[in-house]
């Protein structure tokens, strides 16, 4: 193909390999992974196995499990079965490894079992930031995701869904009942067959009728009044668009004004964020290492004793007042629409009228 750039031939053999150093440049952030997790003491963070047993088959090193995990960290790949086919084709890990390739059931065990250990790693992460001066140091910014688990939203259960439930269950029962009169009235094999069918349907329907029962003293029972199958932790909360609610879990996370960084996370399984600002901030100012502190928020953090337990903190938060008023509905302004002018102690109207006090 002339006139095109040409690519090598895949049958060329080369006089001297390649190294796989050659492939990663300079500023890659791979660097940055291997950098920071070699300078690590993974025993005091509280990884397992750092002290390989005597007996039995040499196992892979925390830290090379750990890069592995921090790399799909930054590149987004959570999976673990995607994890173990990046090491086998991604060069990136290749070279982060020294084209090791553990199993996903390896990557999966480490993650699940080094939990608290993992957590440790984020907050030398943060420290390392701080000694760097990365941080402002005035401002940090909280919001709060919606992270959806393994649970099924069939598999988590409420006082409304399971009312809900069964009264779909009893007018489908009503249905078939109605469906197996018509049937006894005709005559035939066909319908002698069509009536066992129908019957059979019933009785799963009262069976699963008494299950739902059975569920629902469970469900009273719980502290909250909510039970999930597959995640037991897992929660039904309620996003932005009508719907669209999931079953997971709310994760907190502080982020730095300057550089983005983000310098304290928890995860909650409380639907809403009105009691998470005065400890995120708490978890923020620690992380950032100044007691002087500005936290911003949006309208689901406002409360008054969280805004309260900020201000004795001395933490200075700005978060909008939710607009709880039914005049927009209604076709009227809101007081929101309304300008106080200090110096004469009135509102000026949308119309530009003033409005004196009387």
């Amino acid at each position: 193909m002339k006139r095109f750039v040409e690519g090598e031939d895949r049958l060329q053999a080369a006089l001297l390999p390649h190294c796989l150093d050659d492939y990663v440049t300079e500023d890659n952030p791979v660097r940055v992974i291997e950098a920071f997790i070699d300078e690590l003491d993974l025993a005091i963070l509280g990884f397992e196995s750092v002290v390989p047993e005597t007996t039995g088959r040499p196992a892979y090193h925390p830290a090379t499990l750990l890069k592995i995990y921090l790399y799909g960290y930054l590149n987004r790949v959570q999976s673990s079965r995607r994890l173990e086919r990046e090491t086998r084709r991604n060069v990136e890990v290749m070279w982060l490894t020294g084209r090791l390739s553990p199993d996903f059931k390896t990557i999966a065990d480490f993650r699940k079992d080094n939990g608290p250990a993992i957590r440790a790693t984020c907050k030398q992460f943060v420290l390392l930031c701080r000694q760097l001066d990365l941080f402002s140091g005035a401002i940090v910014a909280i919001d709060g995701s919606k992270f959806k688990a393994v649970n099924n939203r069939d598999k988590n259960f409420t006082p409304n869904k399971i009312q809900r439930r069964m009264e779909q269950i009893e007018a489908s029962i009503d249905r078939y009942l109605s469906a197996l009169e018509t049937a006894d009235r005709q005559e035939g094999e066909v319908a002698q067959a069509k009536g066992v069918r129908l019957k059979d349907k019933i009785a799963a329907l009262k069976e699963q009728l008494q299950e739902f029962k059975q569920t629902a003293l469970a469900v009273r029972a719980a502290p909250d009044q909510q039970i999930s199958l597959t995640d037991p932790d897992a929660r039904s909360m309620a996003t932005s668009g009508k719907g669209t609610g999931v079953v997971g879990y709310n994760v907190q996370t502080a982020v730095d004004a300057r550089n983005h960084l983000i310098v304290a996370h928890e995860v909650t399984n409380i639907g809403h964020d009105r009691d998470q600002l005065s400890k995120m901030a708490e978890q923020a100012r620690e992380g950032i290492g100044h007691d002087a502190l500005t936290v911003v928020a949006d309208r689901g953090y406002f409360k008054g004793e969280e805004i309260l337990a900020c201000d004795q903190a001395g933490i200075t938060p700005y978060v909008p007042k939710p607009l709880t008023s039914g005049a927009k509905a209604e076709g009227r302004f809101g007081k929101q629409d309304f300008v106080y002018i200090v110096e004469d102690d009135e509102y000026r109207c949308p119309a530009g009228e003033r409005l004196t006090w009387r």
